[in-house]
C-alpha cells in the first residue's frame, strides 16, 4: 500500500512541479545529481568567415572599405592619383602578409598560349569562341590568379565576424 501511495505522490509531484521529491526518490534509492552545465557552443567557421576577415584586414591596413565607399567624384584627378598610390602599396603589403598568390596561367601576356585543358573555373575564353567551347589556345590577355596558401589569423571566439571594422567615437 505504501508503493502506491508513493505512486500517486511522485505522479502528483512530477506533474505539478516537475521534480521528484527527494525523500521519496530516496525511498527508491536515487541519489541527486549536480546540474549538469550545458556545453559551450563551438562558434562555427564559415566560408564568408574568411573573406569578410581579409576586407577587415585590408580596412585596418590600408582603410581600403573607406576609400571604395566615399564619393570621389568632386576630387580632381592628381588628387586621386595621389592617394590610390598609397592605398596600392598598404593594400599590396596586406595581401602578400596573409595569402600566396601565384598566376593561373605563368606566360607572357599578350603572347600566343596554348591550353592543356578548357576548365571555365580556371581559363575564361575570349572572342571567337567556338561552338564546342573548346580552343587549343589564344593570346593570352590575362594570368589570372590562384591562392596557393592563405594564412589568416584565427578569429577570437568573441568576434563577430560580420563586423569588418567597428565604429570608433572618440570621447571628450
Amino acid at each position: 500500500m505504501a508503493r502506491i501511495a508513493l505512486a500517486f505522490r511522485s505522479f502528483f509531484a512530477i506533474l505539478f512541479t516537475g521534480r521528484l521529491p527527494a525523500e521519496i526518490a530516496q525511498a527508491f534509492g536515487f541519489t541527486q545529481s549536480k546540474p549538469q552545465t550545458a556545453p559551450k557552443p563551438v562558434p562555427q567557421v564559415r566560408p564568408s568567415d574568411g573573406a569578410l576577415q581579409i576586407l577587415g584586414i585590408l580596412q585596418r591596413d590600408s582603410r581600403l572599405i573607406d576609400f571604395l565607399m566615399e564619393d570621389i567624384a568632386s576630387y580632381q584627378d592628381d588628387q586621386i592619383g595621389a592617394a590610390v598610390r598609397n592605398l596600392h602599396d598598404q593594400c599590396r603589403e596586406s595581401l602578400t602578409r596573409y595569402l600566396h598568390l601565384t598566376p593561373v596561367i605563368d606566360g607572357v601576356e599578350g603572347s600566343f598560349t596554348k591550353l592543356d585543358a578548357n576548365d571555365p573555373a580556371t581559363v575564361k575564353l575570349l572572342g571567337n569562341v567556338p561552338a564546342t567551347g573548346k580552343a587549343p589556345g589564344g593570346v593570352l590577355r590575362h594570368k589570372g590568379w590562384r591562392a596557393d596558401k592563405i594564412d589568416l589569423p584565427p578569429l577570437a571566439a568573441s568576434q563577430n565576424a560580420t563586423i569588418i571594422a567597428p565604429a570608433e567615437v572618440e570621447v571628450e
